[in-house]
């Protein structure tokens, strides 16, 4: 059971609902969303399954309304989920780091922006520095990224980071500013040839352009930033480990891959880290709270 004592304690002052991590970790896993992404992700491999067949493209979801609700947005990520493992490399076979990620990603998650929804955090092997989010609540942190932290603070931060985008839809508003929904309305998962099964593939192609290789608009990216030092402040974290971060990878950019990784994908680092400093202010306990080195460094391990 990991021990989250410091930070449950800190969030209950603060009127958060962390629980102890293991019935944390035992609600989170026995979620529908979380066994349907992880039931799915054991199929993927499988080329006659439906699931391989999505992976190479060839099984879509149709459309019917004009609302994207969760069970759309939902769908969505998934589709572009798949499409990330299929760029970017499948989830590293090790089932203490995927647990422990997900429960410190499901205790931050439980002080962001849209907290009642599933979540799904997934350490995927990858030698690029990027973390990103799919929209429904399917979050992916590079291997690399992951080695290049150095302590369960700036993992929540990242984590917060994403979660920010989930939070404030910003995926879906890139898509509907695009007009990749238009005409497509609400989408089942049901895997059927015809137009609008075409139409959805092009809509996860489009999404696809966006957050992995153009990145989302510069002003979402900053608006995460400052949300995700909030929600890691109210869980109990130390938000300058977001700062550190993005100090971090700016100190990496000069011999870091461009193409698809945070560098290509998000706006200038240092402009980032200003406005992050400018909002430390709000935090002036911010050194009294947790950041949990020795407990990252065990999982940091478990990487290669």
């Amino acid at each position: 059971m990991y021990n989250f004592d410091n930070i449950s304690r800190r969030s209950i002052l603060r009127g958060g609902t962390i629980m102890v991590a293991g019935a944390l970790a035992d609600a989170f896993v026995s979620t529908p969303a979380r066994a349907g992404l992880f039931d799915t992700l054991n199929k993927v491999l499988d080329e006659g399954s439906k699931e391989g067949k999505i992976l190479k493209g060839f099984g879509e979801v149709i459309g019917s309304q004009q609302e994207v609700d969760y069970n759309t947005e939902r769908t969505i990520g998934e589709s572009l989920a798949l499409e990330g493992f299929a760029r970017y490399g499948l989830p590293i076979k090790d089932k203490g780091l995927q647990n422990y990620v997900n429960t410190v990603g499901a205790a931050v998650a439980r002080n962001s922006e849209r907290p009642s929804i599933g979540y799904n955090f997934v350490v995927v092997k990858s030698d690029l520095q990027n973390a990103f989010a799919c929209p429904g609540g399917i979050i992916f942190i590079s291997g690399a990224l992951f080695k290049t932290l150095k302590d369960e603070a700036q993992l929540a931060g990242v984590l917060a980071h994403e979660l920010a985008h989930v939070g404030h839809k910003h995926a879906l508003q890139s898509i509907q500013r695009a007009k990749l929904l238009q005409g497509m309305g609400t989408i089942t998962a049901e895997a059927v040839g015809g137009e609008k099964a075409k139409q959805f593939g092009q809509m996860i192609n489009g999404l696809q352009t966006i957050l992995f290789d153009k990145g989302l608009d510069g002003q979402m990216e900053y608006e995460a930033d400052l949300t995700a030092m909030r929600t890691a402040y109210n869980t109990g974290y130390d938000p300058a480990a977001m700062i550190e971060v993005l100090a971090e990878l700016k100190r990496l950019e000069g011999r870091s891959t461009k193409a698809g990784s945070w560098f290509s994908t998000h706006p200038p680092l240092n402009s980032r880290i200003q406005k992050c400093k400018n909002e430390l202010h709000k935090y002036s306990d911010r050194g009294s709270l947790a950041r949990v080195s020795k407990r990252f460094a065990g999982y940091r391990k478990k990487v290669r």
